[in-house]
């Protein structure tokens, strides 16, 4: 749930000024959606289809939320058992945020880090992580790529690689395959799986 124009992504209509957890133990709980240049929240739908693709149960999971904006992804995981989710954000204000809505769902498994999320990614060469999950602004496509290069080696052999952006990725990175993709609307997103091997 991150950047993307504020309204482009979602046409004229403005958009929550808070959103639900839909799933696991902190279920119908409200997240903030503050008023900030860029901040763009995951889909209902697609947070629903993301944790059908994975399964309700993440218990034991290793999770990065890359750009966390409100946390609606990482908060998500953590809600559904994940043993650790890292929330990566650089802006002061959503980090504010992001430690409110941890103090109140009571979150322990949830850890923010203010950094820029590539430098963060690029830096952390012995993280491992059974999900990564990447959402960069849809107002900065390049970013994407830059991205995805600097996520692929922290996701652990079998594990996960979440892409939500306004086109599809096409050909995956070498290493992963396809696992699910769908739309809706403006919103393009894929479930890619390392291989086994690693």
């Amino acid at each position: 749930m991150k950047p993307g124009a504020r309204r482009a992504a979602h046409g004229a209509r403005e958009l929550p000024q808070r959103v639900r957890i839909v799933g696991g133990a902190y279920k119908r709980s409200t997240l903030p959606v503050l008023d900030r240049p860029g901040l763009r929240p995951t889909p209902q739908r697609v947070r629903e289809t993301l944790f059908n693709w994975l399964g309700q149960d993440l218990a034991g999971w290793r999770c990065l939320d890359a750009f966390a904006g409100t946390g609606a992804l990482g908060f998500e995981a953590a809600s559904r058992g994940a043993a650790s989710v890292q929330l990566i954000e650089q802006e002061p204000t959503l980090i504010d945020a992001l430690r409110s809505s941890r103090d109140k769902l009571q979150a322990q498994s949830v850890t923010i880090t203010r950094a820029d999320a590539v430098t963060w990614m690029r830096a952390a060469a012995a993280a491992s992580f059974d999900l990564v999950l990447l959402d960069p602004p849809f107002d900065q496509p390049s970013l994407l790529d830059t991205a995805l290069n600097a996520a692929t080696h922290l996701v652990a052999a079998g594990g996960f690689l979440y892409i939500e952006s306004r086109r599809a990725i096409g050909e995956p990175p070498h290493g992963f395959a396809s696992w699910r993709e769908d739309r809706a609307g403006a919103v393009s997103y894929q479930l890619l799986r390392r291989n086994s091997s690693g």
